[in-house]
């Protein structure tokens, strides 16, 4: 049941902020969520959304999503895309607790998502 429950989160939440909808996506985010991400950790909610809300409405779409569930953990892994790339992967693993997502550790190269450098 908890493998269910946990998929289900992370799935409203990635379906939630990949299509614009940050504040359902911050509903099903704990207050004292902490996120290892490229550039720095985020602790808590509202620094969690200014990292995810600055970075969604960049997004053009989102490609090949794979999920796997381990109880109360999920993975996904799939290609955010933007004007700048529609080939680079990104991956995050959650951990649910109390139907909340309490933990985060997002992976991706950071400067595939800025501009393009000039020569």
């Amino acid at each position: 049941m908890a493998n269910d429950n946990a998929q289900t989160i992370v799935q409203q939440y990635h379906r939630a902020w990949t299509s614009g909808d940050i504040d359902t996506a911050m509903d099903l985010v704990a207050d004292d969520i902490a996120c290892r991400a490229p550039g720095g950790d985020l602790h808590g909610k509202e620094a969690y959304r200014g990292f995810i809300g600055g970075f969604a409405p960049m997004l053009t779409g989102i490609g090949d999503i794979a999920e796997f569930v381990d109880g109360d953990r999920v993975a996904l892994f799939y290609y955010p895309q933007t004007a700048a790339t529609s080939t680079t992967p990104a991956a995050e693993f959650f951990t649910i607790e109390d139907g909340k997502i309490a933990q985060s550790v997002l992976i991706f190269d950071r400067p595939s998502y800025g501009p393009p450098q000039q020569a």
